[in-house]
């Protein structure tokens, strides 16, 4: 018989008997319990797990909640990341953004390329830039592409960078629109500029690709393929992509 601590004053021959009148009705009722549980399972000795809705899955077999994206002063709501900006003495206009598709505007996601930190990926039929983080996230951007049969794919790299680039039409482009021949000595940068508030120039092997990451006014163009091979993005998003990079970082178009 297990003794009372010493603190407890023992029972009367009355309370004893109260008490295990309680205990009695407490198992009689535990016990009732039990058979409407058995009989919730259909009256068996097994347990229904299933019908009872019940989690059965082993703890060892769950995989961990992966941490959440990393969080990036710059990427913020579309109306402060796309509004009206001043920069090297340019008004850059503010850009509508509900009428540029979710998934085109400036954001963090989980890194779907498996490429090294830093590097740019361009993955041409989703119409998107990704620039991988450590950690495994990615920023991602929305893109204008080329149009079929000017379209470049490969590794290559950022060679260097300009802000407010001069843009010079291409002899073969000059021939296709004949009104571009007053450009054959560089239209300066501004914001009629084709390149836009930004641009990087990719090279392969040492070589100039001819092709270029760039900034557009044309906000309205990505999503789409229209360009003559560059891949172009907002204004906005050229400004807050160049200052990522290192103009060295790897480019992978696919």
């Amino acid at each position: 018989m297990r003794e009372l601590p010493q603190s407890l004053t023992p029972p009367h021959n009355g309370d004893a008997i109260e008490t295990e009148i309680q205990l009695s009705r407490r198992s009689v009722l535990t016990g009732a319990g039990a058979m409407a549980l058995l009989g919730v399972a259909g009256c068996s000795q097994t347990l229904d797990l299933p019908s009872l809705q019940l989690d059965d899955t082993a703890t060892g077999s769950i995989r961990p909640v992966r941490p959440s994206i990393s969080v990036d002063k710059n990427i913020t709501s579309p109306d402060v990341m796309y509004a009206a900006l001043t920069d090297g003495g340019f008004n850059v206009p503010k850009v509508p953004y509900l009428k540029v598709k979710p998934e085109f505007r400036r954001q963090i996601v989980v890194d779907p390329t498996g490429e090294a930190p830093g590097t740019i990926v361009v993955h041409l039929e989703e119409r998107k830039l990704y620039l991988v983080q450590p950690g495994g996230d990615a920023i991602r951007y929305g893109v204008g592409i080329g149009k079929d049969g000017f379209r470049w794919s490969g590794r290559a790299n950022i060679q260097y960078g300009k802000e407010w680039p001069v843009w010079t039409p291409p002899p073969e482009m000059i021939a296709r629109k004949p009104e571009l021949v007053k450009w054959q000595g560089g239209q300066p940068g501004g914001l009629e500029n084709p390149l836009g508030a930004r641009a990087l120039y990719i090279y392969q092997d040492g070589r100039d690709t001819g092709y270029r990451i760039h900034g557009s006014p044309e906000w309205w163009s990505i999503g789409q393929a229209m360009s003559s091979g560059c891949v172009r993005l907002i204004n906005q998003d050229i400004i807050d992509l160049y200052s990522r990079v290192s103009k060295k970082n790897p480019v992978v178009v696919v």
